[in-house]
């Protein structure tokens, strides 16, 4: 017997994937039309942005933020992108090298920041100097310079190439918790705030595969290696137990975050707390709930330690372990 060939449900060509949560397989035109639409409807749905307004995209050279940029570009938006060097050696420099070919080869404007070059360390060095794990170094650091790019080059919307599968799983994290004033910031969209641009998340209605598979059809390049800085990141094993959960019961991710975001979100609206009580950071003038703002914080005692080769840091772990 001969067996039979998967077919796009649309046009019954070849298919190129499976998608169990659509019940359905599409061909790659198909699927480019899927991905368009998801994020079609995101932007709408959230009223993420404009067209006339200009879009700052954070670019890590992975699937989802190069998918992201693509994907505005492609639906005409004004899209420039943002990458920040955050010095975790090899992976850094090739992360780097994916952003840069994929804005040069379609004519597009990348912004680079280069954490050693331009405020004296790195992540590798921040770990150790703020004696926290890699992860929260990073997040402080990129979420500062993320805002202040924006903010300073007229950008009013930021937008991040967080997937359903990191929003789900962040979601899962802060509902083990009853984190509530992290749940009550979980949208798809913050607005603007003095000294914060607004953010957007247009991807937060296509998985990892999704845009996995866009990247591919497209013929985009990308870092495929995890930061390697990551390893025992708790938002990976919350990936993964939903994972497990999906494979039983396609589709449930999707519901579980974008029933929170429709149902569940509104009637946390009075736990968000937007501090009216933020003054100005004393070194930048970033916003800050102290005198000092976190960033400035993690990087004096960064540049004031000798470098450390992510190599140093990852044997350590490893001995840890």
């Amino acid at each position: 017997m001969v067996a039979s060939v998967s077919k796009c449900r649309v046009c019954k060509q070849p298919a190129v994937i499976d998608l169990p949560r659509h019940n359905a397989k599409f061909c790659a035109e198909h699927l480019l039309e899927l991905c368009r639409r998801q994020v079609t409807k995101a932007i709408e749905q959230f009223a993420m942005f404009r067209s006339e307004e200009r879009i700052l995209v954070a670019v890590s050279g992975g699937k989802d933020s190069l998918a992201v940029w693509d994907l505005l570009i492609e639906l005409g938006y004004q899209a420039d992108g943002l990458y920040v060097g955050l010095g975790i050696g090899e992976y850094s420099d090739v992360s780097g090298q994916y952003a840069q070919a994929f804005a040069e080869r379609r004519g597009l404007h990348l912004h680079r920041v280069d954490l050693r070059d331009q405020y004296g360390y790195d992540i590798p060095t921040a770990a150790r100097a703020t004696r926290r794990v890699p992860c929260s170094a990073c997040g402080t650091s990129k979420r500062h310079l993320f805002d202040r790019a924006a903010l300073d080059g007229g950008y009013p919307v930021l937008v991040t190439g967080h997937n359903l599968d990191d929003e789900a799983a962040v979601l899962f994290g802060n509902t083990l918790r009853w984190d509530v004033p992290y749940l009550a910031r979980q949208l798809p969209v913050l607005g603007a705030r003095p000294g914060f641009p607004r953010k957007a998340k247009p991807l937060c209605r296509l998985t990892e595969r999704e845009t996995a598979a866009w990247c591919i059809v497209r013929g985009i390049d990308y870092q495929v290696e995890e930061c390697p800085m990551a390893a025992g990141n708790r938002h990976l094993a919350y990936k993964a137990a939903l994972n497990g959960v999906e494979e039983d019961s396609p589709g449930t991710k999707a519901a579980f975050y974008l029933n929170f975001v429709e149902r569940m979100a509104p009637l946390l609206a009075g736990q968000r707390a937007e501090s009216a009580e933020l003054g100005e950071c004393q070194r930048c003038g970033a916003p800050t709930t102290g005198e000092v703002c976190a960033f400035c914080r993690v990087r004096e005692r960064s540049a004031a330690h000798a470098p450390v080769p992510v190599e140093l840091l990852l044997g350590s772990k490893r001995r840890a372990g």
